[in-house]
């Protein structure tokens, strides 16, 4: 038995929970928006051909903010294509997937999906092939009030108001080679700066994200952040950073610390913004857009999947990194929430990437059922349950041992106290494999407080860490109670299970 201690005080919190932080993606991939939030004909579909099934999933899952269209889809995208009569729309080839693109669900489409989901919109622009002149039509399309061209044919399709969005992704992962329309540090941070001037003068209250890094690993990260930013600081309001993480070569117990390796790579990101700001004499806050976060088995979609997807030739919306999440996923996404929340002073936006079907924790058939995948759980938890203020943890913990990082805690928390309520909610992952967690949390400037609730996401009875949710069956892993957690002599005291993502909601 392993056994871990966090001491939570009233007075030590890091941040107000940014309620962006819980975001999702849809990117006009696979099978993410055509048989998945878009299927009509589906028995479960409306009149405009939203599957019902899957908007009742995502409001119960609680995102608060969707980006749309892409992702690498963005970057040869023109955004015209997917506005007017759906007659007249033309069919597209879609390098970034290899895939044919009807534009039978565009930007009309997606704004009022996005009022039935009740989440806000953060779109991209393509900075890939297009540029200053086209983000610029396409703000005042959206958000302009009419009387002038791009604005009024907005009105003349269909949509007497603007639409009001809000938050804008200035291209995507352009430091990429595989990208459409790859660019130099310089070069985008040049393109970055002009379009947001450009975008700004339509309307001035938008919020811009700058592209960042595609992952930690790309051999520019860090500079090319540097370069970005010390062309547009002063223009953009956030830089985004992506992230995949997969169990490579049967090594389970590097895989479930690999929050710690998400931690680094914030706090890399967060040096770099402060050393240009300081650099600039800014006196404005850069903070982070973590846009696309998930568990990803890209090892498989590189040697496999994407030359098969090559070899059937161009065809509408195929099967495309439909990855099948465990339970051991499931605890790794917990992890990653919680270290979200922890950055949740400079992490202000985070979008899981994908909502439905592509890496999703949301599953759908064609002409079928709609199902939660495992990472569902987590997710759903934490967006429903986090309020307030981030609590400041000190966590001292048994230690595993790992290949990738060394010696880690066996336990990962987060933390949020509302002071409306009285609620303190605390999210732990036990890393262990085999051991369960006897945990101790010491509360410091509480008083009263009671254990109200109590659940936990581990393996269930006669499965095994591979345990997954399937069509056929759908609920195999869900939260299920947390026995015997309860406050003593000022303490909570529980017992966490062997590879466990858990929560205890105090009142």
């Amino acid at each position: 038995m392993a056994d871990a201690r966090i001491t939570i005080d009233r007075d030590f919190t890091i941040a107000d929970v940014p309620r962006r932080l819980f975001g999702s993606f849809v990117e006009h991939m696979g099978r993410c928006v055509y048989t998945g939030i878009y299927e009509p004909g589906h028995p479960q579909a409306d009149e405009r051909g939203f599957r019902r099934d899957v908007l009742e999933l995502v409001r119960e899952m609680g995102p608060t903010v969707i980006r749309y269209p892409g992702g690498n889809f963005v970057s040869g995208y023109r955004w015209e294509d997917g506005v007017g009569p759906v007659g007249d729309r033309p069919r597209r080839i879609d390098g970034a997937w290899h895939t044919i693109e009807t534009n039978a669900f565009g930007l009309h489409e997606f704004v009022d999906w996005a009022r039935e989901a009740d989440v806000e919109i953060m779109e991209a622009i393509n900075l890939g092939t297009r540029g200053v002149e086209e983000a610029r039509a396409l703000v005042e399309y959206s958000n302009h009030p009419g009387g002038t061209y791009w604005s009024d044919m907005r009105r003349r399709n269909g949509a007497e108001d603007p639409f009001g969005i809000k938050l804008w992704c200035l291209g995507n992962e352009l430091d990429g080679p595989w990208q459409i329309g790859h660019k130099t540090a310089a070069e985008y941070g040049r393109l970055a700066q002009e379009t947001a001037k450009a975008m700004k003068l339509v309307d001035d209250s938008i919020e811009l994200v700058a592209v960042g890094s595609s992952n930690r690993g790309m051999p520019t990260f860090g500079t090319w952040e540097h370069t970005v930013l010390t062309h547009a600081y002063d223009e953009v309001d956030y830089i985004s950073m992506h992230a995949y993480y997969r169990e490579l070569d049967g090594d389970a117990e590097s895989f479930l610390a690999e929050a710690v390796e998400m931690d680094a790579f914030i706090d890399g990101v967060i040096a770099t913004i402060d050393a240009v700001k300081a650099a600039g004499k800014h006196t404005k806050q850069v903070n982070i857009s973590f846009d696309e976060w998930n568990v990803w088995d890209f090892d498989r979609y590189n040697n496999e999947e994407e030359a098969a997807i090559a070899a059937a030739g161009w065809r509408e919306h195929p099967r495309l990194i439909e990855d099948t999440y465990n339970v051991t996923d499931a605890v790794v996404v917990g992890t990653f929430l919680n270290s979200l929340l922890r950055h949740g002073d400079r992490v202000h936006i985070a979008n899981q990437a994908q909502l439905v079907n592509v890496i999703a924790p949301i599953r759908s058939e064609q002409g079928g059922a709609a199902w939660r995948q495992t990472s569902f759980w987590p997710f759903e938890r934490m967006a429903r349950l986090a309020r307030g203020r981030v609590l400041q943890l000190a966590v001292s913990a048994s230690q595993i041992a790992t290949k990738q990082y060394g010696d880690v805690d066996s336990v990962d928390a987060a933390a949020t106290f509302d002071e409306e309520t009285g609620r303190v909610v605390l999210f732990v992952a036990n890393r262990s494999l085999e051991s369960a967690n006897d945990l101790t949390v010491d509360l410091r400037g509480f008083d009263g407080l009671r254990v109200v609730g109590a659940e936990t996401l581990t393996i269930p009875e006669g499965g095994d860490r591979f345990t997954s949710n399937l069509e056929t069956t759908p609920d195999a892993v869900h939260m299920v109670p947390l026995s015997a957690a309860e406050v003593v002599d000022g303490s909570v005291r529980a017992t966490l299970p062997a590879l466990s993502w858990s929560v205890i909601e105090l009142a």
